[in-house]
């Protein structure tokens, strides 16, 4: 590689890459880490041997891509200028992909995506409902980026704005800038970037550092990771623009050693950057040095915390300190240290080329531009989703997840990840963004969505995200340490059927204690998802501790399985199966489940015959009365 000592070099470079692409066309197939689940690499090295059997080598190029956004339909293959787009492909489908659409330019039709409610088949990616609705600023380039090539980012225009930025931008223009765009931090928080930068600057102290936190560890969320993964250069292009905003010399990259391909493509990405002069010294001429570290974290929670990476980076406890000092002035090795999250980074470029103004026109009056979201759950379409600030929770989980699958009714959507609030039906058309979700008790967080349906139970949901915050607690302050422990100690309680009355009450007051003393964010929102399903589903709550009972069927200890005699057919299936052997019977005599022997795993349920459908899972710690009697008389 050539070193590029200038703007001029940057420009000429990509020229000439233009025009070296020019006439090819390209596919792009998802290989990220959620294709890889599913094979496919397999499905690259496929098309790259296929191509170069069939003599195509000349006209198309295979490009290894990171994850477009719709994980479930992965791996994906993308065929450009005309964006047929193929969905679960695997290897054996290669050949007739090669010998029918790349060399006769016709549509298969069974690896089209097929929308499950109208089953029409869509041939063009962007027709597809899941993206219809979204406007992937951020996210979007992953389809035109191959992960191991610098040359795709520069092709696109990549490092244009660090050249921009060198040639006529000081470092205060910069900030006012990123200032003007009005870009909020999307790690959580939402501080405001630009102010972040100046207190950075302003901060008596050398030398001054910049951070990229990839420690992402909401679960369901992987935004940061596949960015990372998919486009790395954006990310090291943010970078070096705020390190040359702030006055720093050298940046960290905090990524969790769990992310092992987002671990490998930054330091391919990394060494790329250097070998063409645009890491080190002198970059492009300007004078300015700049050096990137990669630090694997090891997966603690607390970590995404500011102060706790920092703790973490300098080799220590990732355990938060109290603030101020705040890092801006005081943070690594006690030195005025920027930490801003990995899609915050990736937003800099884009505000650089395109301008405040365009980004302030994209998302609502206090929260601009687009956020990248991870849409799990209960929903006909998952993935990653990139819409703009402003958009609606209805629109988010109904016009671009398809709304809920087999036709269950929608009951709610957690955002934020663990430490995230839940919203109910009622409240689907309120905006998305930081200040609306705040008044709801719940987070934007680092985008997380978790959308659930009639069969769960919300008072689960809290018990299973307190004991996520937990374990994940460093247990440095007693709020945080104590509280969660106690909240999470009344929830099984409730959950076991043996709730009280008062306990309510109780978790609400342990609630707000954890929230208003806490150290860090971990705890002063952790216990967002208890006030939250006790403000919205209160009745829960109560049915759980008076009756006895979980309405949706989900807490363990409070159902019972049950075989109704009338439609028992003596299959022996489930008698067979049953782990715990709690059932009874023989052929031609009705089987009956012994509710002390039962451990309500649920099996006689998924075995049991959809024809004869006798199994019956009921609410409630006993079996009801009548019920009870019918099994007796089966027994006599």
């Amino acid at each position: 590689m050539p070193r590029l000592n200038s703007a001029a070099d940057l420009e000429g470079l990509r020229q000439r890459l233009l025009n070296s692409s020019k006439g090819k066309r390209v596919v792009s197939v998802t290989n990220g880490t959620d294709g890889r689940t599913r094979h496919s690499e397999a499905v690259v090295q496929a098309l790259t041997d296929e191509i170069r059997k069939r003599g195509l080598g000349g006209k198309l190029v295979v490009k290894s891509t990171g994850c477009h956004g719709f994980c479930e339909q992965e791996p994906t293959v993308l065929i450009l200028p005309e964006e047929i787009c193929y969905v679960g492909v695997k290897a054996e489908d290669v050949p007739e992909i090669v010998s029918q659409t790349l060399a006769k330019g016709k549509v298969i039709e069974r690896l089209l995506y097929e929308d499950p409610t109208s089953g029409e088949r869509i041939s063009k990616e962007s027709e597809i409902p899941f993206y219809k609705s979204q406007d992937r600023t951020v996210l979007g380039n992953n389809r035109f980026v191959d992960m191991g090539r610098i040359d795709d980012y520069i092709a696109l225009g990549g490092y244009s704005a660090l050249a921009r930025v060198f040639s006529e931008m000081k470092p205060q223009q910069v900030i006012g800038e990123v200032k003007k765009s009005g870009l909020r931090g999307r790690g959580g928080a939402g501080f405001p970037t630009g102010t972040k930068w100046e207190f950075c600057r302003k901060a008596p102290g050398e030398p001054k550092y910049v951070i990229v936190n990839c420690d992402e560890g909401d679960p369901g969320a992987y935004m940061d990771r596949s960015l990372m993964e998919g486009n790395p250069h954006s990310v090291l292009e943010g970078l070096l623009i705020g390190a040359y905003a702030i006055g720093a010399s050298d940046g960290y990259i905090y990524v969790r050693a769990e992310y092992p391909l987002a671990v490998e493509n930054v330091y391919i990405a990394i060494k790329q950057a250097e070998e063409y002069g645009l890491l080190g010294n002198n970059i492009l001429g300007s004078s300015f040095d700049f050096k990137v570290h990669v630090h694997r974290g090891a997966g603690a929670f607390v970590c995404g915390e500011e102060t706790a990476l920092i703790a973490s980076l300098e080799g220590r406890i990732g355990e938060p300190r109290q603030r101020p000092p705040f890092p801006a002035t005081s943070g690594l090795w006690g030195k005025p240290t920027n930490i801003n999250n990995v899609e915050t980074w990736a937003n800099i470029p884009l505000i650089i080329n395109r301008g405040a103004d365009w980004f302030r026109s994209l998302g609502t009056e206090r929260s601009q531009g687009t956020k990248i979201f991870s849409l799990v759950g209960k929903l006909k379409n998952t993935g990653l989703v990139e819409a703009p600030m402003g958009m609606t929770l209805g629109d988010i989980v109904f016009d671009i997840g398809g709304g809920v699958p087999d036709g269950k009714k929608f009951k709610a959507v957690q955002t934020g990840g663990p430490s995230g609030g839940v919203i109910p039906e009622s409240l689907l058309d309120t905006p998305v963004d930081y200040e609306e979700l705040s008044k709801l008790g719940a987070i934007m967080g680092s985008g997380g969505m978790i959308v659930m349906d009639e069969d769960t139970c919300l008072v689960d949901v809290a018990r299973y995200f307190l004991n996520f915050l937990a374990e994940e607690s460093c247990g440095k302050c007693v709020p945080c340490r104590e509280g969660i422990y106690q909240m999470l100690k009344i929830l099984n309680r409730i959950c076991e059927g043996r709730g009280r009355e008062g306990d309510i009450e109780l978790l609400e007051e342990i609630g707000e204690t954890v929230r208003d003393f806490s150290l860090c964010a971990l705890g002063k929102t952790a216990a967002n998802p208890v006030l939250s399903t006790i403000r919205y589903f209160r009745d829960e709550y109560e049915v759980h501790i008076k009756e006895k009972r979980c309405p949706a069927l989900a807490c363990k200890e409070l159902i019972a399985y049950y075989i109704e005699p009338e439609k028992c057919q003596a299959c022996l299936i489930c008698l067979r199966d049953c782990p715990a052997e709690a059932i009874t019977g023989d052929k031609k005599i009705a089987h009956v489940i012994d509710q002390e022997k039962c451990t309500k795993c649920g099996t006689c349920l998924e075995v049991c015959p959809p024809r004869f459908s006798a199994v019956t899972k009921l609410s409630g710690v006993k079996v009801p009365e009548p019920i009870r009697q019918k099994t007796e008389v089966v027994r006599k």
